[in-house]
C-alpha cells in the first residue's frame, strides 16, 4: 500500500511537472519572443526582471558605486591631482607621487568641472545639477563658499588677474561672471545653445565659449552652431557662426595665440541613414580659428574606414606644436601636428579650406599617433612640464598617464572604484562606445549626448526615401514609457536596440544577447533626469503655473461646454509619467508622413527638448498650437487668450521627473554582477 501511494505521488508529480513544463515553457518562450523580437534569446527571467527591478533590496544588491571621473586638474608642482567623480558627487584628491586617492570632498550634485587658482590654494567646482560652484580651500580640503549660478553650470575659467570667475551655464545657454572679492554675480551674458567649454587666450584679453546644440532651423537648412567670444576687459560678448557642425565640447588656444582649436561633430542628418554604409552619417573632428582674421577651418579626425567619434577635450603643449584630443567613442587620444595644420592653412583659398572638412584622407598628414586608453576617455590635462598627459577613463574609474615623448600609456591611477563590472555598467560602456556601428562611425552618445537628445531631425530611410522625418527623442527615464519610437512600433527597449536597431542604424551585426541585456538594463533603469531647477526647483508652482495647471486639467471650455475626453491635455499626459502610453491621432502628420498614429511622449523636463513634434517642426512649445494645432485635435486651446496660453506653457515647463517628487525612489546607476555565460 505504501509503495502504491509512493508511485501515485511520483506519478502525479511527473504529470504535474509535464503539464507545467511544456505549456509553461511555451508561454515563457512566447513572452520572451514578443519582448525581444527574436526567437532564440535565452529564457532567463533574470535578464530583464532583476536588472530593471525597482525593489529597494534588489537594487541595493545589484548596485555598485562607481566614481565615473569626468574632468580633472593638476597643480603646477605636480604633487596633487583633483578629479571630478561625477557619479558620487565628489572631488577626489590624488597624491601623484603615490598615485593614491588621499581625500574625497563631497560637493554638489553631478559636478562637471574643476579648476585651480595660480597658487593652487583654491579649487572651483561646478555642480551642474545644483546650480552652484563650490570654492574649496585646498589646505583644509573644505568648502569655504558656494556661488549661486545660472542653470546647469559646467565650464569654469578665471581671468588673467583672477579677479573674476566665469561660469558657463549649459542648460540656460549663458555665462555668469562673478566678482571674487565680493563673491557676487555681476553680469550674465547669452551664449550659443547648450554651452560647456571655455578657454582664455594667452594674452588674457579674450575667452571663447563652445556650444553643443545647433540653432533651431528648418530641416533642409544648413546647421549653424555658435561660438561666443567675450572681451575680458569690458565683459561684452560677440558670436561667430560655425556651419555644418555641432557638439562643440571644449576648446584651447595655442600658447602663441595664433590659433584656437575646438572639438566638433559634422552630422549628415539630411542624408538618408543608408549612407552609413558610404561613411557619411557622422564625421568627427576639430575646428581651427585663425585669430588674425577669424577664419574657421574644419578638419576631420576620421580616416577612410575608421572613425573617431565623440571628440571631447583638447590640450595643446607649451610650444604650440602638438594638440591632444580625446575621442570617448573609440577610447583613443589623437595627437595632432599643429605645424602641419598651419602649413595646410597657409595660402589655401576658400574652396580648399572648405574641402578639408570632408576629406577623410587628410588626417594621415597631421595625425602623429592614436594612443589607446581605457573606457570612455573624457577630460585631459598636461602636466606643468609637459611630459605627461593625464586622461580620465570615465567608465574604468581610472586616470591614464601618457608619456608625451614616447606617446604611449605608461601608467595609470586606480581611483578605487568597484572591480566588478555590473550588467548596467557594461550597458553604459556599450552606450558610450562606437564599436558596434559600421566602421565605428558613431555611438549612442553621439545622437544622445548626456543621454538626452541632440536637437536634430533625421531622415531614417524608410521604404520611401525622404519621408517620415524623425526628431531625436530623449532617453532619460524612459524605462516605464513603452512603447518606443514615435510610431510606437517597438514595444520594448530590447526591440529598439536589437535587430531593428542594427538593420536601420548600425549596419552591423546586432548585439550579442549578453550585451543586449546590458544596454537594455542601462537604458531602462540607469539614466536619470536632471532636476528641473530652472522652472520648478522645489515643487512649488508659481501663480502662472497654477493657472496653467488648471487649463491643463480642465474638462470644460470657457463657455461651459464639455471638452471631448481625448482632447484634454491630462487625458493623454497624466501624472506622474505625463504619458498614457497609448498611440493617438493628434493631427500633426506632415505631407511627407505615412498615415500613422503617434506614441504619446512623456513630458518630464519638456522645456529642454526643443524642437517639438515628431519631425521637429515646432521650434517652441507655443508653436505646437499656434502653428500646428489650430484644429484643436492636439488638446483644446483655441478658446484661450494669449496670456492663458502663456500660463499653459509655463506649467508645461514646470513638469519634472517623478523622481524628485518621490526621493526614496531615485533611479540608480544600477547593474548586475552575473552574466549568461
Amino acid at each position: 500500500m505504501n509503495k502504491l501511494k509512493t508511485y501515485l505521488i511520483i506519478g502525479s508529480a511527473l504529470v504535474l511537472g509535464l503539464l507545467v513544463f511544456y505549456p509553461g515553457r511555451q508561454l515563457a518562450r512566447a513572452h520572451v519572443n514578443e519582448r525581444t523580437a527574436v526567437t532564440d534569446h535565452p529564457l532567463l527571467c533574470t535578464s530583464c526582471h532583476i536588472s530593471i527591478s525597482k525593489n529597494k533590496l534588489i537594487t541595493k544588491m545589484i548596485n555598485s558605486d562607481y566614481y565615473s571621473p569626468f574632468n580633472l586638474a593638476v597643480d603646477d608642482a605636480e604633487s596633487r591631482m583633483y578629479v571630478i567623480a561625477q557619479d558620487t558627487d565628489e572631488l577626489l584628491v590624488v597624491n601623484l607621487e603615490t598615485r593614491v586617492v588621499i581625500s574625497k570632498i563631497k560637493v554638489g550634485k553631478h559636478p562637471h568641472s574643476v579648476i585651480l587658482d595660480k597658487t593652487a590654494k583654491k579649487a572651483y567646482v561646478s555642480n551642474q545639477w545644483s546650480d552652484n560652484v563650490n570654492i574649496i580651500d585646498l589646505e583644509s580640503l573644505k568648502i569655504i563658499a558656494s556661488l549661486q549660478t545660472g542653470n546647469g553650470p559646467s565650464g569654469l575659467m578665471l581671468d588673467a588677474e583672477e579677479k573674476f570667475l566665469y561660469v558657463v551655464n549649459t542648460f540656460a545657454s549663458d555665462v555668469s561672471i562673478f566678482d571674487l572679492a565680493s563673491k557676487q554675480e555681476i553680469r550674465r551674458l547669452q551664449t550659443g545653445n547648450d554651452p560647456t567649454g571655455i578657454t582664455l587666450s594667452p594674452s588674457g584679453d579674450q575667452c571663447m565659449i563652445t556650444a553643443r546644440r545647433a540653432n533651431l532651423s528648418e530641416y533642409n537648412e544648413t546647421l549653424i552652431t555658435e561660438l561666443t567670444f567675450i572681451d575680458t576687459k569690458n565683459q561684452r560678448a560677440v558670436k561667430q557662426n560655425v556651419e555644418s557642425a555641432y557638439l562643440m565640447e571644449n576648446a584651447a588656444y595655442t600658447p602663441q595665440g595664433d590659433l584656437v582649436l575646438f572639438t566638433l561633430i559634422r552630422p549628415k542628418n539630411q542624408l538618408p541613414s543608408v549612407q552609413v554604409e558610404g561613411g557619411w552619417m557622422m564625421t568627427h573632428g576639430f575646428g581651427v580659428m585663425e585669430t588674425n582674421g577669424g577664419n574657421i577651418t574644419q578638419f576631420l579626425l576620421d580616416e577612410p574606414n575608421a572613425y573617431y567619434p565623440d571628440p571631447f577635450d583638447i590640450e595643446i603643449d607649451a610650444d604650440g606644436r602638438r594638440a591632444f584630443i580625446s575621442s570617448s567613442g573609440v577610447d583613443r587620444i589623437s595627437v595632432i601636428a599643429l605645424d602641419t595644420i598651419r602649413a595646410l592653412l597657409k595660402d589655401a583659398d576658400d574652396k580648399t579650406r572648405k574641402s578639408y572638412a570632408n576629406n577623410l584622407n587628410l588626417s594621415s598628414r597631421f595625425i602623429v599617433k592614436r594612443i589607446p586608453t581605457g573606457a570612455s576617455p573624457k577630460g585631459i590635462s598636461l602636466s606643468a612640464d609637459g611630459e605627461k598627459l593625464y586622461v580620465t577613463e570615465q567608465l574604468n574609474d581610472r586616470i591614464a598617464i601618457i608619456d608625451t615623448e614616447k606617446l604611449i600609456k605608461t601608467n595609470e591611477i586606480d581611483l578605487g572604484g568597484p572591480v566588478r563590472v555590473t550588467v548596467a555598467r557594461q550597458g553604459r560602456r556599450l552606450f558610450s562606445n562606437a564599436g558596434h556601428t559600421f566602421q565605428n562611425q558613431y555611438s549612442c552618445y553621439t545622437c544622445h549626448p548626456d543621454h538626452h537628445e541632440d536637437g536634430l531631425i533625421y531622415n531614417m530611410a524608410g521604404k520611401h526615401m525622404g519621408r517620415n522625418l524623425t526628431n531625436t527623442q530623449s532617453l532619460r527615464e524612459i524605462g516605464d514609457t513603452a512603447p518606443f519610437k514615435w510610431n510606437g512600433k517597438n514595444q520594448t527597449v530590447y526591440k529598439q536596440d536589437g535587430m531593428r536597431f542594427s538593420t536601420v542604424l548600425t549596419r552591423t551585426e546586432q548585439f550579442n544577447y549578453d550585451d543586449l541585456d546590458a544596454i537594455s538594463a542601462y537604458i531602462m533603469r540607469g539614466i536619470k533626469q536632471p532636476p528641473n531647477l530652472m522652472y520648478n526647483p522645489s515643487g512649488e508652482l508659481t501663480a502662472s503655473q497654477l493657472r496653467g495647471k488648471s487649463l491643463y486639467e480642465r474638462d470644460h471650455d470657457k463657455l461651459g461646454n464639455p471638452i471631448p475626453e481625448n482632447n484634454r491635455c491630462v487625458t493623454c499626459h497624466p501624472a506622474p509619467l505625463y504619458s498614457d502610453l497609448n498611440l493617438a491621432d493628434v493631427s500633426t502628420l506632415a505631407t511627407s508622413d505615412d498615415p500613422i498614429l503617434f506614441d504619446t511622449p512623456h513630458l518630464s523636463n519638456i522645456f529642454a527638448s526643443a524642437p517639438y513634434l515628431h519631425d521637429g517642426r515646432a521650434k517652441t512649445l507655443e508653436e505646437i498650437w499656434t502653428l500646428y494645432g489650430t484644429d484643436d485635435k492636439h488638446g483644446y486651446v483655441n478658446d484661450m487668450s494669449k496670456s492663458e496660453l502663456n500660463d499653459l506653457v509655463n506649467y508645461l515647463k514646470s513638469l519634472r521627473s517623478p523622481t524628485y517628487d518621490n526621493p526614496g525612489q531615485e533611479t540608480q546607476h544600477a547593474g548586475l554582477s552575473f552574466s549568461h555565460k
